[in-house]
């Protein structure tokens, strides 16, 4: 059974999407069935791949009702042995369409349930807030990844998605493990970004990646062309970090 990754940070702007589509990228190119789940209705990691033109049938309608197979619409792309489930701008009408329904936080876990098999490791990128669509990520998934940004209001909502954490691993998934935090956007030629690597390894200690992604403008413009950074820019510093937060990943999932 695939190991299942929510990435998540209620903070936006912390490289999420870019940590998701470029994890994943790394971790398919180590031989690994790779699927990403895009959880997120502004549908970047989707964008990131694909045109939205190509896309009909979306995460939104697997969830939405019990008549799409998550397995009907995951998506082939140009890196071998990766594939995504795509999202559409229709999935923020999700949460709405679900409050009250007995089984909303357990949508995703049953929709993933028939393909776990078919795959090594699944991500899930997942929108900036702590609503019913990151908790749908949370209940479905073996582990929690954080990106965290090196910047000033670095730790702000930590506290709150660790509550979310406790919350979920209190009764709907009581196996769900913080996989670990990873620091997005590191520039180290600032003490702020310093002083903040710090603070980040004294709250979570062990469970920050000695693997840091600094700030890479290929990171950022490698998604408007359709790639991921290791096509993009192959020898770029983002490229060298993200194999190597893929290497820490695999290594802590054992």
């Amino acid at each position: 059974m695939a190991i299942v990754i929510a990435i998540a940070n209620q903070k936006g702007g912390v490289g999420k999407t870019t940590t998701t589509t470029n994890l994943a990228a790394a971790v398919a190119m180590k031989r690994k069935r790779t699927l990403l789940i895009d959880l997120d209705p502004q549908a970047n990691s989707t964008l990131s791949f694909f045109s939205l033109d190509g896309v009909t049938n979306s995460v939104y309608d697997v969830l939405a009702d019990h008549q799409t197979s998550l397995a009907s619409i995951i998506m082939p792309t140009k890196t071998p042995n990766l594939c995504v489930a795509p999202a559409r701008i229709a999935l923020a009408k999700l949460e709405a369409m679900l409050v009250g329904q007995f089984d909303a936080p357990f949508r995703l876990k049953d929709a993933l349930a028939p393909v776990r098999e078919n795959f090594d490791m699944i991500l899930i990128d997942t929108p900036p807030a702590l609503g019913l669509i990151t908790v749908n990520a949370l209940v479905a998934s073996t582990h929690l990844l954080v990106p965290i940004q090196a910047g000033y209001y670095a730790m702000e909502g930590s506290d709150d998605l660790l509550d979310t954490l406790a919350r979920i691993r209190s009764r709907p998934n009581p196996d769900l493990q913080l996989l670990g935090v990873v620091l997005t956007l590191f520039d180290k030629r600032t003490n702020l970004a310093r002083d903040i690597h710090k603070q980040v390894r004294q709250v979570f200690g062990d469970k920050v990646f000695k693997t840091v992604v600094n700030k890479n403008i290929r990171l950022e413009e490698s998604p408007a062309y359709k790639e991921t950074i290791f096509t993009f820019a192959p020898d770029s510093t983002g490229a060298q970090d993200y194999e190597r937060l893929a290497r820490e990943v695999l290594q802590r999932v054992g």
